[in-house]
C-alpha cells in the first residue's frame, strides 16, 4: 500500500500481488505467502522428499515475493543441484540447511544452544542456524553432557543469560533437567537418536525429558533442533514486543 500511494508500483501491480496473499498455487505445492503477516516468519522449506526442481521452483517464488527463505534437511548433493539457481544461497554444512536472507533481520533476544555430546552437534546446529535467520542472537555450548557435568558447570555464568535455553541431547536425556533445575529461562528439550540400541532412536530421550521433574521444560520432536528454535524465536519476539510496549 506504501508503494501504492509513493506511485512506486501501480495500481494493477498491486493486485496482482494481492491476490498471492493466501497462498500461491503451484500445483505440487501452495506456497503460503501470507504466514509471516500471520506467524511472524515466513514458509520454511523443508527439501527432504522434495526433488532438487520442486526446491528451486518454491524458493524461487518466496525470494522473488520479497520474504527471506529457510530450507532444511537439504543434504550437500541436493544443495549442490540447487544453488546455482538460487542467488544468495547461504549454505550451512552441518546444520543441513541453507538461507537466503532478502531483508535484513535485526537480531535481538539471547538463545543458548546446549547440546550433551560432539554427536548431537548436527541437531543443535539446525536450531543454531534456525534461531539466527528468525532473529536471534545465538551462543553454543557444545559438549557439556552430564557424563562431565563440570563442563557444563564452567559456562552456566553465560548460560543463564540467555532469554531462552534449547537443550539438545541423546542417550538418557538427562541435561535437559539438569539445566532447567539451575536457571530460570524457559527450556526447549530437543531428544536426539544418538545412543545405543536401548535408546530406540531417541525415544529413551524423548521419554526422560517428556518426564522431567524440573519445572520449565517444554520438549520437541526427536531430532527436531528446527522446531526448537522456532518456539525460541517467537518467545524472544514476545519478549522484545512486551519491552516496546512498556516503553
Amino acid at each position: 500500500m506504501q508503494d501504492v500511494a509513493s506511485g512506486a508500483v501501480s495500481a494493477g501491480e498491486a493486485i496482482e500481488r494481492l491476490k498471492m496473499l493466501p497462498f500461491e498455487d503451484m500445483d505440487f505445492a501452495k506456497i503460503d505467502h501470507h504466514r509471516s503477516l500471520r506467524r511472524g516468519f515466513p514458509e520454511v522449506v523443508f527439501c527432504a522428499g522434495k526433488t532438487p526442481e520442486q526446491i528451486v521452483a518454491i524458493s524461487e517464488r518466496i525470494v522473488g515475493h520479497g520474504s527471506n527463505l529457510l530450507a532444511t534437511r537439504c543434504s550437500a548433493e541436493v544443495f549442490a543441484k540447487v544453488a546455482p539457481h538460487i542467488p544468495g544461497a547461504e549454505w550451512h554444512q552441518e546444520a543441513c540447511l541453507f538461507a537466503v536472507e532478502t531483508n535484513k533481520v535485526e537480531r535481538k533476544g539471547c538463545v543458548a544452544v546446549v547440546s550433551g555430546g560432539t554427536a548431537d552437534i548436527p541437531v543443535a546446529e539446525e536450531a543454531v542456524q534456525t534461531a539466527h535467520y528468525f532473529g536471534c542472537l545465538v551462543e553454543r555450548f557444545n559438549d557439556v553432557g552430564v557424563a562431565g557435568i563440570h563442563r557444563l558447570f564452567s559456562s552456566m555464568d553465560e548460560i543463564r543469560k540467555a532469554d531462552v535455553i534449547i537443550v539438545v541431547a541423546g542417550m538418557e536425556g538427562a541435561l535437559a533437567s539438569v539445566v532447567a533445575g539451575m536457571t530460570d529461562a524457559p527450556i526447549v528439550a530437543v531428544p536426539t537418536s544418538v545412543g545405543y540400541g536401548a535408546s530406540f532412536g531417541g525415544v529413551a530421550a524423548l521419554l526422560a525429558m517428556l518426564n522431567s521433574c524440573a519445572g520449565g521444560v517444554t520438549v520437541v520432536n526427536i531430532d527436531n533442533g528446527f522446531g526448537a528454535a522456532y518456539a525460541a524465536a517467537m518467545i524472544c519476539r514476545k519478549i522484545r514486543e512486551a519491552g516496546k510496549e512498556k516503553a
